[in-house]
């Protein structure tokens, strides 16, 4: 059986249009247990850790693919302490989720230089990327 594979112009339009739902959004991180499904509620055991906010445009345009977020705000005071394990991308009403996905230091969709976080720190984030699926 062929695979179904995306050309670069089905998978930037893919992304592109997944993108554009952040712009302005939230960058939410967690510790605790990831929700089942992204249209889940967050759990009794987790906790908000930081909120990070992207900018009115939250992605450049995607190439072969993969959009780059744009700049994202730090959060200058995390709201509280704890091992951060997952996050959640909002859109501008900080009420619509858009996707989820694993925090850790390597193999997680979000590394970070540490899982740490302190209440009161700040915190930041590099550089983010979302990629659709081509093959």
């Amino acid at each position: 059986m062929l695979k179904q594979r995306l050309t670069n112009l089905a998978a930037n339009t893919e992304m592109n249009a997944h993108s554009r739902l952040l712009d302005g959004g939230f960058f939410d991180i967690y510790d605790g247990t990831q929700p089942a499904t992204a249209d889940d509620a967050p759990g009794s055991d987790t906790h908000l850790l930081a909120s990070l906010q992207f900018g009115p445009r939250a992605f450049a345009a995607a190439v072969n693919g993969v959009a780059a977020a744009l700049a994202i705000l730090s959060d200058p005071d995390a709201a509280r302490t704890g091992t951060a394990t997952w996050y959640r991308l909002m859109q501008a009403d900080h009420l619509t989720a858009v996707e989820d996905g694993s925090v850790g230091r390597s193999n997680a969709n979000l590394v970070l230089n540490s899982q740490q976080i302190q209440q009161h720190a700040e915190v930041s984030i590099d550089g983010f990327v979302l990629t659709a699926s081509k093959s």
